[in-house]
């Protein structure tokens, strides 16, 4: 820097002496000053953007100069400075670029002079030394070989001046410098991390500067061996190899290595042709005696060593990267290494199980697919015969294909479907001239593709590039259901993706053959019949997922292919949904709770096209094409996704600053006020970040509004000036905004949901980050503007929520709001507050100290704080510096750590003497978790008060370790659950020592040794002991500091201890993040010194080594990873090293047995497995994996089974940690190559004698399977979401092959083949769960070595297993080691292998094995599509026409197992019955189809079965039978099923007369009410019963007792259908057929199911006001009305339905005194007083009334709207004032009690009292809303006492 100043500063004076000596050169002088100047600003300038502005000023005055001030010194200085400033900046440095493009566009007469500065700088820099500044040299000379034209001069005036040997020396010179540093810095990751990435750039730069020297020198340089040129390329030749070899290396060294070694060699061998024949040496034949000796010397250890499968895979990369395959240049010896190639290739993929290399050999041999493709542009006939899709090498190939389309690495997937894609150019190549769609190739992997499950992922992308290969018309022509079969997979998310981009590829390929293939548009109605027709019925009848995922990834790729056809989806949904709304016929249905009907499709529609830009919104509205009602209907549907796209559709637009209309602002209200209180998460998220995008769309459109305004006067000549009236649009923004936050905080009102308050506060909170205030921006609103004293409050009351996340959202805002929020507060409030968080830190409730951390958080921002806090804790004497310069929160952090930390340590010095009475009155964990949370949100890195932060730190810790000290021995001890630990008082010694009398847990930790020592010293009789009763419940009974009794429980004291041991953990984990990162084994100048760090990882690892409790080592692991994440980031060798060495000693001591050892060896080794776990996690991610490797090395072999004499507590330990580390996801592919030894070991130890080896075997093999085949994401055990082929999955662990085996051998061997004794071998379970895990696939069997036919003898021998589990499972397990085309020939086989009924020995449990086998190998074959034959049909005409079924009835049902005998044969009847009828086969003359189409022989004998759960079966069966000919989407190929219900509804009568079992007789029921014939006159009997009154009477009470909370939902459900069925009859009746009083209490039912807690009760209910819409809707006629509402719209239209039918029954003054006493509540107050009075003493985690979704005043405000319009038309006589009269009186003791309770609440009752308080101020509302409503219907007398109320409580007029 120093050097470019002097040259700036040079050049200042410069011009001064070219007046003198060049006079007439025309550069003015105000513009040299000015480049001046430039230049030395641009110098001292550290801000890169401002450096790249100064670069831009100063080439144009450069390029300013003319020809003749090219000799101008300050030129050449110029260009000097510029030359420096290039060279001295880094590789990525966007400054680097800016000047090289800059310096490219000079002149020709200033090129020679910059070319002169580039090399007097580059020509220092290959004077280097440092070897740690090679790296910056390095980028300088690729920087000159890149587009660069100067550094290209540069370089090419530099090779001419100092030679290429020059350069060459320098790189092999750079590259032994750093390897021999490496090889010195070894086990120091950091360094050796950076130094393999420079080495890595030496040898590219070596590989570049090869290629340009090659391009620039010609000659017998290269192969003369007396050059320097020679000399130094022989040098590069063998460093690369030595490179190539060294396993120590990082992967990309030896990869790029590999490349360079073929490079250097092409360059030096000679001729070209034989090339090919030296690469193919080392990869296959390893004959070396052709090779010259000049390459034997320098690549020796080629030749002399055997070659690792990674060193052979970079040589294939090397030489498909690195030789010239196009144009046949290396002639028939290139074709042949081109084939030897693959060769290799396809043999390394599989042993290369490692995720690195599997990621590599994909990518290599994706690349030989494209060299392959170069080489046969212009190739022999042989490559082409070769190379053709039936030959064996591409059929290897496509196996590798299937083996990897589904790999769990995306790298390798994405390969893999780049492989495939290439193979079909290959073949398609090799047959060029024939026609492709007659191929057989291409037809048979078409048919197999097609024959494949949707499940499997490959087959996907594989088909689509099929379809780009032979067009999307050629596929359907096979199947034209493929469309609809794709989108019925797209219920599942892990396949819509793939799903999604299939249709795409297809349907758009279909367009441009039907474009291509006809002049007019006459296609697109057969292009919308097979894309979108399905589209559309899925959107409207399909369920809420395959909706979700068909909208997000099918619907925009539809839309952006064909935006036209938006017109006729619209046509479509618009027409079904209005005949919906008119209740007519239609096309679709509206929808319901669970599908979105045509209306939610409309809306789906709507938004995603308006979202990409394919429609405006205004547009259609005003066309009248969508109407606003029709949004608002969407807005309230009870279909929640429905509600959020009609929300999408009105805040989503393609353009950020569209101006948002009046229209959609008044819906958006609207939507708000009924959806906030959503009780799905999801839900909740989109309708928060929708109004997100719409305020920032409000934002953004303001900002353009402001402009426009600005600029009104220029603007005012154009047409569209007068379009929009900014002002205008910017006051409604205003309004709108300001009304929007108005409904949000009402919402906050006392006893609000959790739900309601997530959403408001989410929402406000982006209001404040959204309208912050920026400089240079006029916001047109701000949140501060809204926010008064009360409003402040109401979100400081938040913090007293039971759910942190409201906490949280709380807390941000007020932090956003602090400013305002402090000055609207005033000290004595802040001191309540203050003094509240104090007392919650050291409350008895565990999340009470959540609530004071957010409050002492939220207060520290105060600058009054320290005042507060020294003034009334003056006992502690704080003395802090009035630092100006330090921040308030950070001054205020200390002084409130300082307290907390003297409470806590007065705290600790209590409990060392009494933990119990510590328990009971002020645990200490509160305050350490506020301390934790204070110290959390500072910025620890960036602290000015050091020296005090320093003492705070040492304090801190010392503190964790006596509160450790003190809780310790809980935790440790060995039954941690229920002890309780002694006491020296000996007032409760008596008891205590009975307690632990009666536990006596065999502790290994001596903790009780302590306790009889306490003993003795207490003087406790032994004989008093035994005098003793044993206790119901231990309790403890202490007396506090004032003498008052309190119990304590063994829960107390255990929550006590474990979640201080949490709090500890965390904190101290907090602390060990202020380790420096350059700290030193010395003194650090850190917050935290080295031995600090040391002995908080002794504390760590002696915690988690020995706590027993889950709470305690659980999180002591999270701080321990806290503390070695810090420490791997260290410089420091001997802190970096400290995991390692606590490792290895860790594994060392489960090694040794050592009696003396305290590993927990129960609770699945407790925190030994959480341990290993974070040391192993700390490793770099891009390293080696060296301490996973060792670890999982000696894991293995202990886990092994161990001789007799051995111990096993190392192989429980082994198999523990094991199952750990298989569950940890940030091991992610790296744990992958041991799964296969953990299988082993899991199957073997459960063979042990020992259980506590079983045990953990099973759970290590649990994890094994989720690890193998992915976690279950449904209830289904058998779906093949979570399985693989049987070729996947032993290409992947193929030492399992020859294991499993062997097991299997052994265990059919176990089963004694002659008796039924129960001979169960231990692995028999594990071994065939495994196996049916897998499933088969047509590409099974095809060049694949590991074949499957030897396990198929043992699977069928086990399912001869006396147990019936185990025969299921070999049933399933022999269907993936059948080929497909072998099935009939094994099903046939195992038939007659049956015997005869008359056979003397009939083993009923070989029957049934072998039937379950044929039933799975059946249902298998059949879903895959394979056509069947006459000897198959007869064979399973034997199975329809139960000939195996006699051979089981001949038994009783007494015989055990028959029933499941009979459950099986009837599921395989169903199975191939419901498959052979889809296939047409009834169509058919052949025997079996006569049997097959008899329903006698078929259903109706089995619905005769005696047994019921056969019925149960065949019942489901015909209920999805009716469904599918139901269904719209049923095929007429499909509707084959016809036949098997043909005459069976006098059957199915029959028998559901005759049912018994509740069972068979509820899926009768269902049948029935899908019939509504029978159900409309089963009603009409019920109707036209003549009921007395008394009956009616109990009827309607029993209805009201069936609504109560506290009955069971499916109760709550039947109310529901009661209420729903009796709408139109007794509650929208014109008469009131039962009474006022009855039909009330039926309405009050109806608003209580609204208000259940659970969401299927609602929606119930909500049925009810949407058939007493429809009603009104048919009596009013045109008028618009809700249909599918949600509950809250649906309360709503309840209480304005209900006030309608007073008017119309003329009972208004009968039933307003009824609602307002609905409105009072039903003395729910007096009841809870009672209650609370009851309930002093609160439970431990007792969180009072966790509030879901119901909202006591949401119910009363609605209820208040409605009645004000009601009594607005109400005039009431003197007769009805008595009434009222009554009920004021009722208001007014009320009033006086809720004031009285309200004054008895202690200061600050929401957070002390929160329960009490919030019921007072819900009572409060209620008050006051009824006082309201008398008040309008006062007469003189009520006015007094309503003056007298106001008087006594004023807050009831609040409302």
């Amino acid at each position: 820097q120093w050097f470019l100043i002097t040259n700036c500063i040079l050049l200042i004076v410069i011009p001064f002496l070219n007046e003198v000596l060049f006079p007439n050169v025309a550069f003015t002088k105000s513009e040299e000053q000015n480049l001046a100047s430039l230049l030395l600003h641009c110098a001292q300038l550290s801000n890169g953007i401002q450096q790249i502005q100064c670069i831009k000023q100063i080439m144009p005055l450069v390029k300013k100069m003319d020809q003749n001030s090219a000799c101008d010194p300050m030129v050449k200085a110029c260009l000097d400075i510029l030359g420096e400033i290039y060279f001295s900046l880094g590789m990525k440095n966007p400054l680097k670029k800016v000047l090289a493009s800059s310096l490219n566009g000079l002149s020709e007469q200033f090129m020679t002079e910059a070319v002169q500065s580039f090399v007097c700088c580059l020509r220092e820099e290959l004077k280097t030394t440092d070897i740690y500044l090679y790296r910056k040299v390095l980028d300088n000379l690729a920087s000159c070989m890149e587009d660069f034209s100067l550094g290209m001069m540069t370089w090419s005036v530099l090779s001419l001046v100092l030679t290429c040997s020059v350069f060459l020396q320098f790189l092999q010179k750079s590259l032994l410098d750093i390897q021999e540093e490496n090889r010195k810095n070894s086990g120091n990751c950091i360094v050796q991390t950076q130094l393999m990435h420079d080495l890595l750039v030496a040898i590219k730069v070596s590989m570049m500067l090869v290629q340009k020297l090659q391009e620039n020198i010609q000659g017998n340089l290269w192969k003369n061996p007396d050059s320097l040129i020679w000399q130094s390329m022989c040098s590069l030749l063998k460093s690369s190899t030595n490179f190539l070899m060294d396993e120590t290396l990082l992967q990309t060294v030896q990869t790029t290595s590999g490349l360079a070694f073929i490079l250097f060699t092409k360059a030096m061998y000679g001729p070209p042709e034989e090339l090919p024949s030296l690469v193919s040496v080392f990869l296959l034949l390893r004959n070396f005696d052709c090779i010259p000796a000049w390459f034997v010397s320098n690549c020796g250890i080629l030749c002399t060593e055997e070659l690792s499968d990674s060193v052979l895979l970079f040589l294939c990369h090397g030489a498909l990267a690195m030789l010239e395959w196009k144009k046949g240049s290396m002639g028939e010896n290139g074709e042949k290494l081109l084939l030897d190639i693959a060769s290799v290739l396809l043999s390394l993929s599989s042993e290369l199980k490692e995720s690195s290399m599997a990621t590599s050999l994909s990518r290599i041999l994706a690349i030989w697919t494209n060299s392959a493709l170069d080489a046969l542009v212009s190739c022999s006939p042989n490559l082409k015969i070769s190379l053709n899709g039936n030959s064996d090498i591409i059929g290897k190939l496509l196996g590798y294909v299937y083996t990897h389309w589904e790999h769990p690495l995306d790298a390798v997937r994405h390969q893999t479907k780049l492989i495939f894609k290439n193979l079909l150019q290959i073949h398609r190549t090799t047959i060029t001239g024939s026609d492709e769609k007659s191929d057989l190739f291409f037809a048979g992997l078409t048919k197999s593709l097609l024959s494949l499950e949707w499940h499997v992922k490959g087959k996907y992308a594989s088909l689509g590039c099929l379809v780009e290969c032979l067009g999307t018309e050629n596929i359907l022509q096979l199947d034209r259901t493929i469309p609809v079969q794709i989108l019925d997979v797209m219920n599942d998310q892990s396949l819509a993706p793939y799903a999604s981009d299939l249709l795409e590829t297809m349907f758009v390929n279909h367009k441009v053959h039907f474009t291509s293939s006809f002049q007019e548009r006459t296609w697109i109605d057969q292009w919308h019949d097979t894309w979108v027709s399905p589209l559309l019925l899925i959107l409207c009848e399909g369920n809420h997922d395959q909706t979700t995922y068909v909208i997000d990834y099918y619907l925009p790729k539809l839309l952006k292919c064909s935006p036209d056809s938006l017109s006729y989806m619209i046509k479509i949904l618009q027409a079904s949904a209005d005949a919906n709304l008119d209740y007519n016929y239609c096309f679709f249905t509206i929808g319901s709770r669970s599908t979105r009907g045509a209306l939610g499709a409309l809306m789906a529609c709507l938004r995603t096209a308006r979202a990409h830009g394919h429609l405006e919104l205004s547009n259609i509205m005003s066309s009248g094409l969508v109407s606003s009602e029709c949004v608002k209907q969407g807005l309230v549907h009870q279909h929640n996704q429905v509600c959020i796209d009609a929300l999408g559709l009105l805040c989503e637009t393609h353009r950020s600053t569209e101006i948002v209309s009046m229209e959609e602002m008044q819906l958006i209200q609207f939507s708000i006020t009924y959806n906030l209180n959503s009780q799905s998460p999801s839900v909740r998220q989109q309708m928060c970040s929708l109004l997100r995008k719409l305020f920032c769309r409000i934002q953004e459109s303001s900002q353009v509004l402001y402009k426009l305004e600005q600029n009104k006067t220029k603007q005012e000549l154009l047409e569209d000036s007068t379009k929009w009236d900014p002002v205008g649009i910017l006051q409604q923004y205003k309004v709108f905004m300001s009304s929007v936050c108005d409904r949000l905080f009402e919402a906050l009102f006392p006893g609000s949901s959790h739900a309601t308050r997530f959403s408001t506060l989410t929402i406000l909170g982006s209001i404040a980050e959204i309208f912050s205030v920026q400089k240079g921006q006029t916001q047109v609103f701000q949140l501060t503007q809204e926010i008064n004293s009360t409003r402040v409050q109401t979100l400081i009351q938040c913090f007293a929520s039971t759910f942190e996340e409201v906490k949280v959202l709380a807390f941000e805002l007020l932090i956003k709001l602090r400013d305002v929020a402090f000055n609207l507060q005033d000290s004595e409030n802040l001191e309540l507050l203050f003094q509240a968080a104090m007392d919650l830190s050291t409350s008895t409730k565990p999340y009470d100290c959540v609530t004071a951390s957010y409050l002492l958080n939220f207060l520290v921002h105060h600058e009054e704080l320290q005042r507060i806090c020294l003034g009334k804790w003056v006992e502690h004497n704080f003395q802090i510096d009035e630092d100006q310069s330090t921040s308030t929160v950070e001054k205020n952090t200390l002084a409130v750590i300082k307290l907390l930390l003297a409470n806590v340590e007065e705290e600790i010095f209590q409990a060392k003497k009494s933990l119990l009475q510590a328990a009971a009155s002020f645990p200490m964990y509160g305050r350490v978790h506020c301390i934790t949370g204070a110290l959390q949100q500072l910025p620890l890195n960036n602290l000015t008060l050091i020296t005090e932060w320093k003492q705070m730190v040492a304090r801190l810790i010392l503190m964790s370790y006596k509160l450790s000290g003190v809780v310790s021995p809980v935790v440790q001890s060995s039954s941690p659950e229920g002890l309780i630990p002694m006491e020296s008082d000996s007032e409760t010694a008596d008891r205590l020592q009975m307690i632990l009398h009666e536990i006596q847990p065999k502790d290994t930790n001596d903790y009780f040794i302590q306790a009889k020592i306490l003993k003795e010293y207490c003087k406790v009789e032994p004989e008093k002991l035994v005098d003793h009763k044993p206790t119901e419940n231990i309790c403890t009974e202490i007396r506090g500091k004032e003498r008052q009794t309190c119990d304590v429980t063994a829960q107390m004291v255990l929550v006590c201890c474990w979640r201080s041991m949490k709090e500890i953990s965390l904190l101290l984990g907090t602390l060990c993040k202020l380790l420096p990162s350059q700290a030193a084994s010395e003194s650090s100048d850190g917050l935290i010194t080295v031995e600090q760090v040391n002995n908080i990882g002794d504390y760590f690892k002696h915690h988690l080594l020995q706590s027993r409790h889950r709470g305690a080592f659980e999180l002591a692991y999270a701080g321990f990873v806290q503390l070695t994440e810090t420490l791997s980031r260290c410089n420091s060798e001997s802190l970096r090293r400290m995991p390692e060495q606590w490792l290895c000693h860790v594994l060392g001591e489960i090694k040794s047995c050592d009696p003396s050892s305290k590993l927990c060896t129960t609770r699945r080794s407790a925190g030994i497995p959480f341990y290993i776990q974070a040391l192993l996690a700390s490793e770099p991610k891009k390293g080696k994996a060296d301490l996973l490797k060792m670890t999982m090395k000696e894991l293995i072999s202990l886990a092994a089974p161990l001789n007799e004499s051995s111990s096993i507590i190392p192989q429980v330990h082994a198999l523990n940690i094991l199952r750990a580390l298989f569950r940890d996801t940030r091991l992610g592919e790296n744990i992958m190559p041991y799964v296969a030894d953990g299988v082993q070991a899991a199957i073997l130890g459960f063979m042990s004698p020992v259980w506590a080896v079983r045990n953990s075997s099973t759970l290590l093999f649990s994890a094994l399977i989720t690890r193998i085949f992915g976690v279950k994401r449904g209830k289904d055990e058998n779906s093949k979401k979570n399985r693989m082929t049987g070729r996947e999955f032993f290409s992947r662990f193929p030492s399992l092959y020859p294991f499993l085996l062997k097991e299997l051998e052994i265990v059919a061997n176990a089963l004694d083949s002659e008796t039924e004794e129960l001979k169960l071998h231990p692995s028999l379970f594990l071994l065939l769960l495994i196996l049916g895990k897998l499933y088969p696939s047509p590409m099974d069997g095809t060049y694949s070595a590991l074949s499957m036919a030897p396990f198929v003898p043992f699977i069928i021998r086990c399912g001869h297993s006396p147990v019936y589990r185990s025969r299921d499972m070999s049933g399933r397990a022999l269907v993936p080691f059948v080929m497909v085309n072998e099935v009939p020939q094994t099903v046939l086989s195992l038939l007659k292998g049956l015997p005869d009924c008359t056979s003397p020995c009939i083993r009923q449990n070989a029957i049934h094995g072998t039937l379950l086998q044929v039933f799975h190998l059946l249902q298998s074959y059949l879903e895959s599509k394979q056509h069947i034959n006459s000897d198959f049909q007869e064979g399973l005409s034997d199975i329809v026409t139960y000939k195996t079924l006699d051979i089981c009835i001949l038994y009783s049902s007494a015989v055990p197992g028959l029933t499941q005998y009979l459950q099986s044969i009837t599921k395989l009847v169903i199975s191939v019955l419901s498959v052979t009828a889809g296939l047409g086969i009834q169509s058919s003359s052949s025997p079996f189809a006569e049997k097959i189409a008899k329903p006698s022989l078929s259903v109706v004998s089995l619905l005769h079965c005696e047994f019921h759960e056969v019925r149960l079966l065949v019942l489901e069966a015909v209920l999805l039978w009716l469904k599918q000919i139901n269904s719209k989407q049923i095929t007429e190929k499909e509707r084959g099923v016809l036949c098997l219900l043909a005459d069976l509804e006098d059957t199915l009568l029959t028998i559901a007369l005759k049912e018994k079992n509740l069972q068979c007789f509820c899926k009768f029921n269902v049948m029935a009410i899908t019939n509504t014939g029978l159900y409309s006159i089963l009603l009409m009997y019920v109707l036209c019963f003549q009921i007395s009154e008394e009956v009616l009477k109990k009827w309607v009470q029993l209805i009201v007792c069936s609504c109560g909370d506290e009955q069971q939902t499916e109760m709550l459900l039947s109310a529901a259908e009661v209420l729903k069925s009796i709408t139109s009859f007794f509650l929208i009746n014109e008469k009131l057929i039962l009474g006022l009083s009855d039909t009330l209490a039926m309405w009050k039912c109806v608003v209580l199911l609204l208000q259940n807690e659970d969401l299927v009760v609602r929606d119930a209910a909500a049925e009810v006001i949407q058939m007493a819409q429809s009603q009104r809707k048919n009596s009013k006629g045109t008028e618009f009305a809700f249909r599918i509402v949600n509950a809250p719209m649906a309360l709503d239209l309840a209480f304005g339905i209900l006030c309608e039918l007073l008017q119309l029954w003329g009972e208004i003054r009968a039933g307003i005194p009824i609602l307002l006493e609905w409105l009072l509540g039903d003395n729910e107050l007096k009841r809870d007083v009672e209650t609370s009075a009851l309930e002093e003493d609160d439970y431990l985690f007792d969180k009072g009334e966790v509030n879901f979704w119901a909202e006591k005043l949401t119910n009363v405000k609605q209820l208040s709207k409605h009645l004000l319009q009601l009594i607005s038309m109400t005039h009431l006589t003197s007769a009805d004032q008595v009434e009222l009269h009554q009920l004021s009186r009722t208001v007014l003791e009320q009033a006086q009690l809720v004031a009285h309770l309200l004054k008895m609440l202690p200061p600050t009752p929401e957070f002390s009292k929160t329960v009490e308080f919030t019921r007072l101020a819900i009572q409060n509302e209620r008050i006051s809303i009824c006082l309201k409503i008398l008040h309008l219907l006062k007469s003189d007398d009520i006015s007094k006492q309503l003056n007298l109320i106001f008087s006594i409580h004023p807050g009831a007029g609040h409302l």
